[in-house]
């Protein structure tokens, strides 16, 4: 089967893109692809959740779009691999697996089962089409099942819960995980506490919630919508103003000396930026 042209692909999930992510304003998508069969989705305006490293096993000729076209709409790193057993022999650092079992259902089942037994640590999600659906059971070994027509937002919230419900069971074994350590910053999720070498900042929940996130990825360039996104989530209807209020406050509890770690990127967002870290410490607020 030959290639779905980009623009079939486009007309087909643009308009849900629009309706799913709230925002119906014209724009047109970008995807680059790279060597290496590496792909990208859309440019960061969409892209709401952190980009995780996508691992698709195919054996299906073509980009991701051929086998899950929603995949190639958003903005996650994804790398394709022949769907065989001698990926074993080097298997990438992946956040989420991508099992391809529209067609060989049995090939497919011993393969996810084969990577669980040798330890592979990521979760698995098969793709599979409906007629499919009554082959799938907890012997496959897997995280999840969607289907081949699933839409953007629907691939978006299985990767966001499989990847998730395996941070938390990180974190059950070693709770530990729960504090987080940059620089001079300690943040604890369990008392909701954040530290300035020693000091205990008085911060309200979202103050905390945003310290908490950009500390999580130090040198990251979040966008005001993607931060409104992740602290305020989706059923929030006020503006991205929100955003520089509480970045204002917070640089403000982290006083003189510490307010430089958060740093703004101009005409794009802001960042946690590590002291010492060779990167500018520069301030300049954003009107």
């Amino acid at each position: 089967m030959g290639s779905a042209p980009k623009g079939a692909i486009l007309a087909t999930f643009w308009p849900q893109l629009g309706r799913e992510y709230g925002d119906t304003r014209s724009r047109k998508p970008r995807r680059v692809a790279a060597r290496g069969r590496v792909e990208r989705g859309f440019s960061h305006e969409y892209s709401f959740t952190l980009m995780a490293r996508i691992l698709l096993l195919t054996n299906t000729q073509g980009a991701s779009a051929e086998v899950l076209p929603s995949l190639a709409l958003l903005q996650h790193q994804v790398r394709v691999m022949p769907a065989e057993a001698s990926i074993l022999v080097d298997v990438p650092e992946v956040d989420c697996l991508f099992m391809d079992a529209r067609r060989d259902l049995p090939a497919a089942k011993s393969l996810t089962r084969l990577l669980k037994s040798t330890g592979i640590d990521c979760p698995i999600i098969c793709i599979a089409t409906e007629g499919g659906l009554s082959a799938m059971n907890a012997d496959w070994g897997i995280s999840d099942v969607i289907l081949d027509t699933a839409g953007p937002a629907e691939v978006e919230a299985r990767i966001r819960l499989v990847t998730g419900r395996k941070e938390l069971e990180r974190v059950a074994t070693d709770p530990s995980l729960r504090e987080i350590r940059t620089g001079d910053i300690v943040i604890d999720e369990n008392s909701y506490t954040a530290k300035v070498r020693g000091r205990t900042l008085d911060l309200t929940f979202k103050e905390f919630e945003l310290l908490k996130f950009l500390a999580q990825h130090p040198g990251r360039v979040f966008t005001r919508a993607q931060l409104l996104q992740e602290i305020w989530g989706y059923d929030y209807f006020g503006g991205t103003r929100t955003v520089d209020v509480h970045i204002r406050r917070l640089r403000s509890k982290l006083g003189p000396e510490f307010e430089a770690l958060i740093g703004t990127v101009r005409n794009v967002g802001y960042r946690f930026t590590l002291p010492n870290s060779g990167k500018e410490n520069t301030i300049s607020e954003l009107v």
